[in-house]
């Protein structure tokens, strides 16, 4: 009797703390919402267009957790979606009232080379048009000076630097610690070069996929060269980042007058000196304040500028991991993206369909989903054509077999055609605890997959059965899609990941061009003149919450607070975006237990684009995961 009153007294308890929890929640909220006023949109007057890029380029925003303003666990770094970038470049180029676009890229991480290259054509747009672009920043990093090279003016930090290690790295394997804790991987794949699974099963990677991963890398890194140089001939770059130690030594440590003599940059000064320089040119800060400008607000010029949403050429956003059910934007969820097609195929008169993939694909399931709901489109007699971003592979190619027409960037990352399944079993972990299984069966798959006691041989071959089955399948929708044969597309497939200008060479893609191409194009093809073309972005709507949430983080200082934490100093810098790309090995974790078994994914191509926005739930997890280890 007083064990079962002990236990009602520990319900009880529990029952207090949640009714409680519940109530410091909910007064919360109802405090913030009843302090909350709203600050005004900034009106968008004479100065210099400000794009203060404290974060990330995204194709795809995410929305805010509606806990974070309580928590504190948001994510550490803002997203900057880059339609709304490029609306506002476009605008500001023949907008009398911007004096000049300044972008401060002190706290930039990253927007991917194909994002990038599609933000420098509109600032060399605005350089066309006589509009002044200044940059400036701390450290550059590949991915800012990209950015940067496409600017009137270059300013460094005095205490700053270019610094340009081009594209590569070391990948997390974790073999060992699968071994160390008893874990079974079991693997079913398809592709010599389908290297997804290589961390749960190798320590290193394998020659295979060290050859395709360093053609892959040369090329992008020889594109983005290409670029900078087209940008600013007068730059002295392949001395510079071919043997940097000598430039340095030749200046005698003097980093930034390193950056200088190649012409990398045009000026050396802090940021006080920059903003004096600029209100000479878009006029002084109206609160005198010293080193400032007279700025315009980019989300209040953005908002502003936006067109609206009414047009005939439908465009369906599939970014982020392509997973299974539903899920808000910056995640490929299949239910919600392929109920959004089929609402708008009900609900608006549309004459075509872009489809805009920046995905490393995901679930195969989802992926399909997805893909059926684009062909319904196709049914209805709508011309499909598909425009990739940074990367669109594995299930994001998947995404894009129905298409008429597939544009892509020479940096775009895709293929990797392949599928793979992977389960863990756990018999090795309990024996280790002194845990064993037993138990009987009726046929050779009873009980199978047995997560505790091992998965049996027949098992294992009606697995691989399987994966082999949905990679022919595979394989034959692109044969279809590409008008070749099977054997064609497998000699290409196999997993391997392209870059666009190979994958052009080889038939993935039709020819080069950005969003606004691949919507000309299926203007074309819908029998609509280009020039009066216009997109209908097929996008969840925005939910109301969110966007309050996002509003009080913002009038409460929270954005503020995230950007003053971004480290400038570049040692920080590289530290920092190592820690965002080691929050990976939390997420392949989780995925190993959680996520969809079967999929058609790829891993290196995560680290082509911009660095995930970690939550601090997401870091925590990591911590804990790596201190447990010691």
């Amino acid at each position: 009797m007083a064990f079962v009153k002990g236990a009602w007294r520990i319900l009880v308890g529990v029952k207090d703390a949640l009714v409680l929890l519940f109530m410091l929640l909910f007064f919360g909220l109802l405090y913030a919402a009843l302090s909350f006023s709203p600050r005004p949109v900034a009106s968008v007057s004479k100065g210099a267009l400000l794009l203060d890029l404290e974060g990330v380029i995204v194709e795809q925003p995410q929305e805010a957790d509606s806990l974070s303003f309580l928590t504190s666990s948001g994510p550490q770094m803002k997203e900057f979606r880059l339609r709304d970038i490029v609306a506002a470049l476009e605008a500001a180029k023949t907008d009398g009232k911007v004096k000049a676009v300044v972008l401060n890229l002190d706290g930039f991480m990253g927007g991917g080379q194909v994002a990038l290259s599609r933000v420098g054509v509109a600032m060399d747009a605005l350089r066309a048009a006589k509009k002044p672009v200044l940059v400036y920043a701390t450290t550059y990093s590949s991915d800012s000076y990209q950015l940067a090279a496409h600017a009137g003016e270059v300013w460094l930090n005095p205490y700053g630097q270019v610094f340009l290690p081009g594209p590569g790295g070391s990948q997390l394997y974790y073999k060992g610690l699968i071994d160390k804790l008893g874990v079974n991987a079991h693997v079913y794949r398809v592709g010599t070069y389908k290297s997804f699974v290589e961390p749960y099963t190798r320590t290193d990677q394998s020659p295979d996929a060290k050859r395709a991963d360093q053609a892959l890398v040369d090329a992008l890194w020889q594109d983005w060269q290409d670029e900078v140089v087209k940008a600013r001939p007068s730059a002295k770059l392949a001395p510079y980042i071919n043997d940097p130690v000598k430039a340095v030594t030749a200046v005698q440590g003097d980093v930034p007058k390193a950056a200088m003599d190649a012409g990398l940059v045009d000026k050396i000064g802090d940021e006080a000196a920059f903003g004096d320089h600029v209100a000479e040119i878009a006029g002084e800060d109206p609160n005198g304040r010293p080193g400032g400008f007279a700025a315009i607000d980019l989300s209040g010029y953005v908002k502003s500028h936006t067109p609206s949403n009414n047009g005939q050429i439908g465009v369906v956003t599939i970014a982020g991991e392509i997973v299974d059910g539903d899920s808000g934007p910056g995640t490929a969820a299949g239910d919600t993206i392929s109920g959004l097609i089929y609402d708008a195929l009900a609900e608006k008169d549309l004459k075509a369909l872009v489809v805009r993939v920046d995905s490393p694909g995901g679930s195969v399931l989802a992926s399909e989903k997805i893909r059926s709901a684009i062909l319904e489109a196709k049914k209805e007699g709508l011309p499909i054509v598909v425009s990739m971003g940074n990367v669109a592979a594995s299930g994001g190619y998947w995404v894009s077999t129905p298409a008429d027409r597939i544009f892509a960037e020479p940096g775009t990352i895709t293929g990797s055609i392949g599928v793979f399944g992977i389960l863990p079993s756990f018999e090795g972990a309990l024996a280790k605890i002194g845990v064993t299984s037993d138990g009987v069966k009726t046929t050779p798959l009873s009980g199978q997959p047995d997560m505790f006691g091992g998965f049996s041989p027949e098992f294992d071959a009606v697995a691989q059965s399987g994966i082999e089955q949905i990679y022919g399948r595979f394989v034959g929708l692109v044969a279809q899609s590409r008008k070749r044969t099977p054997e064609q597309i497998d000699a290409i497939a196999q997993g391997r990941v392209w870059d666009g200008g190979t994958a052009r060479q080889n038939g993935l893609v039709d020819q080069f061009g950005g969003l606004e191409e691949a919507i000309a194009e299926a203007a074309k093809l819908a029998k609509i003149e280009p020039a009066k073309a216009r997109p209908y972005y097929i996008e969840k709507e925005p939910d109301m919450f969110a966007q309050f949430v996002q509003n009080l983080m913002d009038d409460s200082g929270q954005e503020q607070a995230r950007a003053a934490s971004m480290p400038k100093d570049w040692l920080s810098r590289q530290s920092f975006l190592q820690r965002q790309w080691a929050m990976q090995a939390v997420r392949d974790a989780r995925s190993l237990i959680e996520g969809s078994a079967v999929r058609a994914a790829c891993l290196e191509c995560s680290a082509y684009g911009p660095p995930h926005v970690a939550t601090g739930a997401e870091q925590r997890s990591f911590w804990a995961v790596l201190l447990a280890q010691l």
